[in-house]
């Protein structure tokens, strides 16, 4: 298991993913993200989440090894179910969460940065969309919530990552703030949350749920063009390219 969890006195719940080097996530605890976040609604001594994670970066995607070593279609289909249920999962939190994003967020990482509901970053830190450079697409939707229309657009199809700073100025990145404080600032955000009343809060969260005017599902609209390129071997050919070592580190997201 690469997520790893506690809950402090005040019901911050801390969700840590753990999969050096780059923190691609593995199908199963892809769904186990999602049902962590899930079993939320069932906790009220819960009070705030904070998603975040250790080593190089945010996430660098899904482990295309292992979906690659699936027989036939069965790693792509399981891979982007997996990133449908935690999206979905960290969106409709029965709480706030708060992402803490350090080193890179490429592809997955998107995914659950855009479904927050606040993120904070640590200076310098990427986020990028290379899905293009992969033969697959998924998480504009997400990307959406990040960065305006017209820049989305051409992130999509240049696969140019955006910094931290960028967003702060747009407005979708709370903070910037250097890595050695980025889970402090977290919690300290997270602390606020919990310091008023619990049910208050869970009713807030509902309600702007409630109003959002962009559906999250949206994504599995985008999957269904994922899978057409798959079956026409974009996807393949690109993953293939990725783990003999022919593409980079930016290029590690789906």
């Amino acid at each position: 298991m690469t997520i790893h969890e506690t809950l402090n006195a005040e019901g911050v719940l801390e969700l840590v993913m753990e999969n050096p080097p780059v923190n691609a996530l593995p199908i199963a605890d892809t769904l186990a993200l999602a049902q962590r976040c899930d079993q939320v609604k069932y906790q009220p001594e819960v009070t705030a989440v904070v998603l975040t994670a250790t080593g190089k970066g945010f996430c660098a995607g899904v482990d295309i090894k292992e979906m690659q070593a699936m027989e036939g279609h069965a790693g792509i289909l399981a891979v982007n179910r997996a990133c449908a249920e935690a999206f979905r999962a960290v969106y409709e939190c029965a709480v706030p969460v708060v992402c803490a994003v350090n080193g890179f967020c490429l592809g997955t990482g998107i995914g659950l940065a855009g479904s927050a509901d606040i993120v904070i970053a640590a200076s310098g830190v990427q986020f990028g969309l290379p899905e293009v450079d992969n033969g697959a697409l998924g998480a504009a939707t997400h990307l959406g919530r990040l960065v305006p229309e017209k820049h989305l657009r051409w992130m999509l199809y240049s696969c140019e990552p955006v910094s931290a700073e960028q967003l702060h100025e747009w407005g979708t990145v709370r903070q910037v703030v250097s890595a050695e404080d980025l889970r402090a600032t977290a919690h300290e955000l997270a602390s606020t949350i919990a310091s008023k009343p619990p049910e208050v809060i869970r009713a807030a969260k509902a309600s702007l749920l409630g109003i959002d005017h962009q559906p999250m599902n949206s994504y599995r609209f985008e999957q269904g063009f994922t899978f057409e390129l798959n079956l026409q071997g974009h996807g393949d050919t690109a993953r293939e390219a990725f783990l003999r070592g022919e593409r980079g580190p930016n290029s590690a997201a789906e």
